[in-house]
């Protein structure tokens, strides 16, 4: 039976993907674990793996096609002695525009597609309603097409172990990943965890609405089509970074508070480990320093270390410090994990590794999902105080400005130091104001007596 190779869920975000290219043509033979494709997803660019083994018997999807949903067919595989030109038309793609359907295009049983019909405007009337067609939509894929030969069910190790956890029965599930497996999206789909793609038209409307709002004039698109401009149109991470940067404004109750910090101490002794260091090729940034500063005064404030979800919170027992790194297509966060736990030389091992994995986009999903807090440093462009967008489900960002040459107040005198200002952004949901300064205490604290961090 020829298997269908669907477009895969790989980050519990992903609506959608970009087929960058194939790795593959029709014709070739495959097994599992070959690398099939590279997927452009709402993160990072990742490789589509091989789950089956079989003859690449009809691509149904080019490379660079975009907007191509999870779960849509992409290619056909075809079984041990089955004969590739045999296969039906339907599962061929023919007809279908390489297997992407368009929004209007009809099904193979005549029915409109799925997609919702854009909501008519008042004073429109609707169209009388057609006698019903004998000839029924395609049946939904059952639950059970999961499964492979027998009874055993494909899932991936990371889905099984969710679903173990949550007591989810993974014969109820039908997969998304590559051949129908089980991934980590279909387990925090039944949890009822996964995102809602109902709210991504949401702006829109508000957008429609806007010019009433305030009795202010809101104009819809550019404002005049004859200045000299270029179109540009969105990646699927810059089209990720809008959406949920709108949806942490709009739900997340921002608190900030902002502390002034003396550098002077903390880079005497980068200098001085930069010294020591030397001789094993590392070297230490302020940022290293300051995400180990960071780490630790979460785990001094637990209060600030966790996640707001919806009626109960998580408490975080290791500080997870995600930190924002700029790249081509826009922003990501990769992760050190155990921050407080690490050398500040291990740190700047493993950040400058995962930055470069950034900027190449080679980053996997455990790389950049998760996190307790983040980190977002401005200084290097001279930036002086900003404000941070907090990433959501965690439940603060500590944005960082650039040290420089201030009147500063020390021993009761006034002198000139290096300075800089921190402002933490708190989700007032889940952290009280009272505790958000205690954060920003200790890691104002740590950043002036920086050998506390080493000891």
């Amino acid at each position: 039976m020829p298997i269908e190779l669907k477009m895969p869920a790989l980050s519990p975000t992903m609506e959608e993907g970009t087929l960058a290219k194939w790795l593959v043509k029709e014709g070739d033979d495959v097994k599992s674990g070959d690398i099939l494709a590279e997927i452009e997803t709402d993160k990072a660019t990742m490789e589509f793996e091989a789950v089956d083994e079989g003859k690449i018997a009809r691509i149904l999807v080019p490379e660079g096609s975009e907007g191509v949903k999870v779960g849509a067919p992409i290619a056909i595989l075809a079984g041990e002695g089955e004969d590739a030109a045999k296969i039906p038309a339907s599962q061929r793609g023919e007809g279908k525009g390489e297997g992407v359907p368009k929004p209007d295009e009809p099904t193979a049983g005549g029915a409109p597609s799925s997609q919702p019909s854009p909501p008519r405007g008042e004073g429109e009337t609707a169209a009388p309603p057609q006698a019903p067609v004998e000839t029924p939509a395609a049946p939904p894929q059952p639950a059970t097409a999961a499964r492979a030969d027998g009874d055993r069910i494909k899932a991936s190790p990371l889905a099984r172990k969710l679903a173990q956890a949550q007591k989810i029965d993974l014969s109820t599930l039908q997969g998304s990943g590559p051949g129908g497996r089980i991934v980590r999206a279909d387990v925090d789909g039944a949890a009822g965890r996964a995102p809602a793609a109902a709210p991504a038209a949401q702006p829109a409307t508000a957008a429609a609405a806007a010019p009433a709002l305030g009795g202010h004039l809101v104009m819809p698109g550019p404002m005049e089509q004859a200045i000299p401009h270029e179109e540009v149109k969105l990646s699927n991470i810059r089209k990720t970074i809008a959406r949920r940067l709108t949806e942490a404004k709009q739900q997340v109750p921002h608190i900030y508070l902002t502390v002034d910090i003396q550098l002077d101490a903390l880079l005497k002794l980068r200098s001085e480990l930069n010294a020591g260091l030397e001789s094993r090729g590392v070297k230490l940034s302020v940022n290293d320093l300051l995400i180990k500063a960071l780490a630790q005064a979460l785990i001094e404030v637990p209060e600030c270390n966790v996640a707001f979800a919806g009626d109960h919170m998580f408490k975080y027992g290791r500080a997870d410090i995600s930190v924002a790194v700029s790249i081509p297509a826009g922003l990501i966060t990769p992760i050190i994990v155990g921050a407080e736990a690490k050398s500040v030389s291990a740190i700047s091992t493993e950040m400058k590794e995962l930055a470069a994995q950034a900027r190449d986009g080679k980053l996997q999903p455990q790389q950049y999902q998760g996190g307790t807090a983040s980190l977002s440093n401005m200084g290097m462009y001279g930036i002086k105080q900003f404000e941070a967008v907090i990433n959501p489900p965690q439940g603060m960002i500590m944005a960082i400005g650039a040290g420089e040459k201030r009147p500063y107040v020390i021993n009761e005198s006034l002198q000139i130091a290096t300075v800089m200002s921190a402002t933490g952004s708190f989700d007032h949901r889940a952290i009280d104001g009272a505790d958000g300064a205690r954060l920003m205490q200790a890691f104002k604290r740590l950043v002036e007596n920086p050998l506390g961090m080493l000891a």
